[in-house]
């Protein structure tokens, strides 16, 4: 366990946990993929790995197989720094996995096994409630609410955070071939927006919600809502536009070599994450809100250096490294 992590204020990550198969050459499909590498992955889970290796204090709350991938992951987690404490094992399901190709520009496409796999069988009565009361920010996405009964644990989770004022984070992370169809996914995204206190979206996700021009600023804030703090729209290697109640702008990204984007939000959301958990009125000062965020687009830069999504995590040295150099 890192030092630090006693000291700062808690981030707990809800959600799902899986091993990404990776083809071993970019740029091919699947189909023609000869050999894949195994890589541990599940936005939740890293993010809050993310946040472990800036020496922040994470936790993760979701299920896996009582399998080898399942304690492999688990094993992963605590070695990384995080309260696995919120972790359970199911004895008749898998871990999830997914096979994930990485084309010629690195973007990706999915293929996942799931039916059911074991972080969709986490139910309300296995949450660990006094974890996520304890935590300064509660963050999750939207896998978690496509089947129950993990659906109710997370709607169970959200207002145990709400109730003991814990911040709320969500990041979507629309995956479309795990709904039933785009509508479905559109619905099921939208059933907890206004929940958020913030809400981190990229471009292509703004363009998958509203059906309009994610470029364009009045596209992206009919997302607002006004319970929220802050909402972020990441542009891939252009950085990111922020929104707030009394201001909004935007922060330039980094020029990398990209091998694979995976992770590169989950990096990116940690460090803004970690950010937030050790200021909070960073939503009400610009000049703060932008320092940590030239932070998180460099963290997500870097990650997008090497493969898998864990492994390239980036530390605080990397990431200040990248801003010095860019400067």
């Amino acid at each position: 366990m890192n030092n630090n992590s006693a000291k700062s204020p808690m981030i707990v990550s809800f959600g799902e946990m899986l091993i990404d198969f990776v083809p071993d050459v970019a740029g091919v499909s699947l189909a023609e993929s000869y050999a894949f590498i195994k890589a541990p992955g599940g936005a939740p889970a890293n993010v809050a790995c993310a946040i472990a290796k800036l020496g922040g204090n994470a936790a993760f709350i979701g299920k896996v197989g009582d399998d080898e991938f399942g304690h492999m992951l688990a094993n992963l987690l605590k070695k990384s720094g995080v309260n696995s404490d919120g972790i359970c094992f199911d004895k008749d399901a898998r871990t999830a996995l997914a096979f994930v190709t990485l084309k010629a520009d690195g973007q990706r496409e999915f293929m996942f096994y799931r039916s059911p796999s074991a972080d969709m069988l986490l139910k309300e009565p296995e949450l660990k409630l006094d974890l996520i009361k304890q935590a300064k920010i509660f963050h999750y996405g939207s896998i978690s609410l496509i089947s129950e009964p993990c659906k109710s644990a997370h709607m169970a989770a959200m207002k145990a955070a709400k109730q003991a004022g814990v911040l709320l984070s969500y990041d979507p992370n629309v995956r479309l071939p795990l709904w039933p169809c785009p509508e479905a996914a559109r619905d099921g995204i939208k059933s907890i927006w206004d929940q958020a206190d913030f809400v981190k979206v990229s471009d292509d996700e703004v363009e998958f919600l509203t059906k309009g021009d994610p470029k364009k600023d009045d596209v992206v804030m009919s997302l607002w809502n006004d319970n929220f703090k802050l909402l972020i729209v990441t542009d891939g290697p252009e950085g990111c536009r922020y929104f707030t109640k009394k201001f909004k702008g935007k922060v330039n990204g980094y020029k990398v070599k990209t091998i694979d984007t995976t992770g590169a939000g989950d990096a990116f959301v940690g460090a803004f994450l970690q950010a937030v958990a050790k200021d909070p009125n960073l939503f009400n000062d610009e000049n703060k809100l932008k320092e940590a965020l030239v932070f998180a687009n460099a963290c997500g830069a870097i990650s997008t250096t090497q493969k898998g999504a864990i492994p390239s995590l980036p530390d605080k040295a990397q990431a200040e490294k990248l801003i010095k150099e860019a400067k």
